[in-house]
C-alpha cells in the first residue's frame, strides 16, 4: 500500500505539472485584469513548436525557447485585441485556442507527413529525468528509499521548475511594487493610470509572463512527459488550471493546491482503467472522464464564494480630460 501511495502521488507530480505552469500563467494575467481563457492554445502552440523545433536541431533548450517564444507571440496577440483594441477578451481567447488547435495540425502534417505528430524526441532532443545522487544505494531502505528514489528523485528539470515557481510567483505578485501594481489594475485601473502608471505597458507585461510560463507548460507536454507532440494533446489542461485558478480564488498557493488535486484524479483515473466492481469491467471512457466530472462537482460545491478581481474583463479606457 505504501508503495502504491507513493507511484501514485509520484505521477501526480507530472500530470499536475503542466497545470501549475498553466495555473500561474493564468494567474498573471487575470491579476492584472485580463480574462485567459486562451491557456489551452498557448499550451497547445507551445507544445508544438518546441517539439519540432527539438525534433529537427536536437536540442531540448531550442525547443524550449521555440515554444516559450510561440506562446509569447500568442499571448501579445492576445494583448493587441484586448488591451490595444479593447476587443472582447473571452471571445479572443477562443479564437486563439482555435486557431493554435488548426493551425498545429496543419503544420504538423505539412512538415513531418505523420498525421500532425512530430517525429518521437530521444537523447538531447528531450529533457530526461534528473536522477537524484546515491538514489538506487537508498531503494531497498524502507520508506525513506521510496520517498527518496521514486517520489523525489527522477522527474525532469521542468517539473522540479514548476514547484519553485510557485513561491517565485507569490514574491513577486505581493512582495514587490511590479507585484503590487499589477494586483492594483486588475482591481482599480482608473488609479493606477491616476497616479501616472501606465495601464497599458502593465497588462502587457503581465501577459508577456503569462506567455513565458505557458511556454513551459506546453514544452514540458511534449519535451519531457511524452517526447512527442501529438495533436491536441493538451486535452482541456488550460481549461482545467483556469478552473485551479478560480478554486484557488486567484493565490498562489491556494491554485497550487487545486492543481494537485486534479493531477491526483487524474493519476489515479489513469492507475483505475481496467478495474472491476462486482464482477461488471467499468468503462474506460467513464474512467477518463473522472477528473473532469469531479472537477465540476468539486467547483459546483466547495469553492464558497471565490471573488475575482474588480476589473476583470473589463477593458480600460482612459479618462479625456
Amino acid at each position: 500500500m505504501y508503495e502504491t501511495i507513493i507511484l501514485l502521488l509520484d505521477a501526480t507530480i507530472r500530470t499536475s505539472t503542466p497545470l501549475i505552469f498553466a495555473a500561474l500563467a493564468g494567474l498573471f494575467s487575470e491579476r492584472a485584469g485580463v480574462v485567459n481563457i486562451a491557456l489551452e492554445g498557448k499550451l497547445l502552440a507551445a507544445a508544438f513548436a518546441s517539439a519540432a523545433v527539438a525534433a529537427v536541431t536536437g536540442s531540448a533548450w531550442l525547443g524550449l525557447l521555440a515554444g516559450v517564444g510561440v506562446a509569447v507571440l500568442f499571448a501579445l496577440l492576445h494583448g493587441f485585441a484586448t488591451i490595444t483594441h479593447k476587443g472582447d477578451q473571452v471571445v479572443s481567447g477562443m479564437a486563439i485556442n482555435v486557431l493554435a488547435a488548426g493551425l498545429t495540425v496543419t503544420l504538423g502534417r505539412h512538415w513531418f507527413q505523420q498525421g500532425g505528430q512530430t517525429p518521437a524526441l530521444s537523447g538531447d532532443a528531450r529533457f530526461a529525468p534528473i536522477a537524484f545522487p546515491y538514489e538506487h544505494a537508498l531503494r531497498d531502505v524502507p520508506l525513506v528509499g521510496d520517498l527518496y528514489s521514486e517520489l523525489m528523485s527522477g522527474h525532469s528539470l521542468l517539473e522540479y521548475l514548476a514547484l519553485a515557481a510557485v513561491p517565485l510567483a507569490w514574491w513577486v505578485l505581493f512582495r514587490t511594487r511590479f507585484g503590487l501594481r499589477l494586483r492594483a489594475v486588475g482591481e482599480a485601473p482608473a488609479a493606477v493610470d491616476t497616479a501616472g502608471i501606465s495601464v497599458v505597458w502593465l497588462r502587457y507585461r503581465a501577459l508577456i509572463i503569462c506567455g513565458v510560463l505557458a511556454g513551459l507548460g506546453g514544452t514540458y507536454l511534449s519535451v519531457a512527459q511524452t517526447a512527442q507532440f501529438i495533436p491536441n494533446m493538451s486535452a482541456g489542461k488550460g481549461y482545467m488550471a483556469l478552473a485551479a485558478l478560480v478554486f484557488g480564488k486567484w493565490r498562489p498557493w491556494t491554485a497550487l493546491g487545486a492543481c494537485v488535486l486534479f493531477g491526483f484524479l487524474d493519476a489515479a483515473a489513469i492507475r483505475l482503467q481496467g478495474l472491476e466492481l462486482w464482477g461488471f469491467a467499468i468503462p474506460v471512457q467513464l474512467i477518463e472522464s473522472l477528473p473532469y466530472l469531479l472537477t465540476v462537482f468539486l467547483l459546483a460545491g466547495f469553492i464558497g464564494k471565490a471573488i475575482a478581481p474588480k476589473a476583470l474583463g473589463t477593458a480600460y479606457v482612459k479618462e479625456r480630460e
